[in-house]
């Protein structure tokens, strides 16, 4: 099949390239993102591979259906960057990698909180200086403190069976519980009682309509004083006007993120010779006690190597006419 691969960096072109030698598909890897301004470059191809911030809404995805695209592979979990209902009108199927490294994006969550609770971020930059004094940097035992756990698909579960191993009291929302979890590592509770009694809450739920801004200026109301929030799932799913007033105020003691609502103009690219003119990213790095990644939970040899894999699973398994499982539209 020939795919155009969009926003490919040279992480993506070295493991998709490696992958295919065994799939034999044409990949032709194009630096540009995916949007209505850019989709004329997918003329003459049959599929668009695609990431986390490319945008297929309806405008893209009738030009991709009127240049002869038949597929969209997501190569990340996540869908809500696609216009679902316009892909099957137009005849578009859409494939995703629901799995590619649960290990690594909830490794990463722990590392955020192992940063922000102990400061080695702050630690870093004065032991460097010759500066060894601990004043500033006192943390907390995360044993015996209580976990929030947003999500409890297959990274939540990691996330708090880790966090379960350092003695933590595991707190649990999902709209479809698992029982296996429950019973060993967390108790599930409504969303309520999570925000009300976590020291620790972590999201790891996909962005829907129905959750959007789920952390809110009600829900921060909500949590305790000086609770640490981590994101390293969608950056929609928080409020960042409310978040940082929550900051300010000293009702979020900690923050997180991996991923930010706006991050489509910022991350995957080095800006560090430009002005950023996104006043609540910039609000946001102000803070002491927020640590911000660009969108890298997911970025480990292994997982980029699953990504590969399965992305081009997904391309044979179309173009044959085979079941696959990771389709997300009919």
């Amino acid at each position: 099949m020939k795919i155009a691969v969009f926003s490919a960096k040279p992480y993506d072109r070295q493991f998709l390239a490696q992958v295919n030698q065994k799939y034999g598909h044409e990949l032709k890897f194009l630096d540009a993102g995916l949007d209505a301004q850019t989709a004329g470059l997918a003329s003459g191809f049959e599929a668009v591979c695609v990431f986390v911030n490319d945008r297929l809404d309806r405008e893209t995805i009738q030009i991709l259906s009127s240049q002869g695209v038949k597929l969209i592979a997501l190569r990340c979990a996540g869908y809500n960057n696609v216009d679902l209902e316009a892909a099957a009108e137009l005849g578009l199927a859409v494939v995703r990698v629901p799995a590619y490294s649960p290990h690594a994006v909830a490794e990463h969550a722990i590392a955020l909180i192992l940063t922000l609770n102990r400061k080695i971020h702050r630690a870093y930059y004065r032991v460097r200086e010759g500066n060894f004094a601990l004043n500033g940097l006192l943390g907390f035992d995360l044993h015996g403190r209580t976990v929030g756990i947003v999500g409890t698909g297959k990274i939540g579960r990691l996330t708090g069976q880790i966090l379960h191993g350092f003695g933590c009291r595991i707190l649990a929302y999902d709209l479809n519980p698992n029982q296996e979890f429950a019973e060993q590592f967390g108790e599930y509770v409504s969303l309520e009682d999570l925000l009300a009694q976590s020291d620790i809450i972590s999201l790891h739920c996909p962005l829907t309509e129905d959750n959007y801004h789920l952390i809110n200026t009600a829900a921060i109301s909500q949590m305790k004083p000086g609770v640490m929030l981590i994101n390293t799932s969608r950056g929609g799913l928080i409020d960042t006007k409310a978040v940082i007033r929550g900051l300010k105020s000293q009702q979020i003691g900690y923050l997180g993120l991996d991923v930010y609502e706006q991050e489509g103009k910022l991350f995957f690219e080095d800006l560090s010779g430009e002005i950023i003119q996104d006043d609540d990213f910039e609000r946001l790095l102000t803070f002491p006690n927020v640590i911000i990644t660009g969108h890298q939970a997911f970025f480990t040899a292994e997982a980029l190597n699953n990504i590969a894999e399965t992305t081009l699973s997904n391309i044979t398994a179309i173009a044959l006419n085979q079941p696959c499982e990771t389709l997300v539209n009919a």
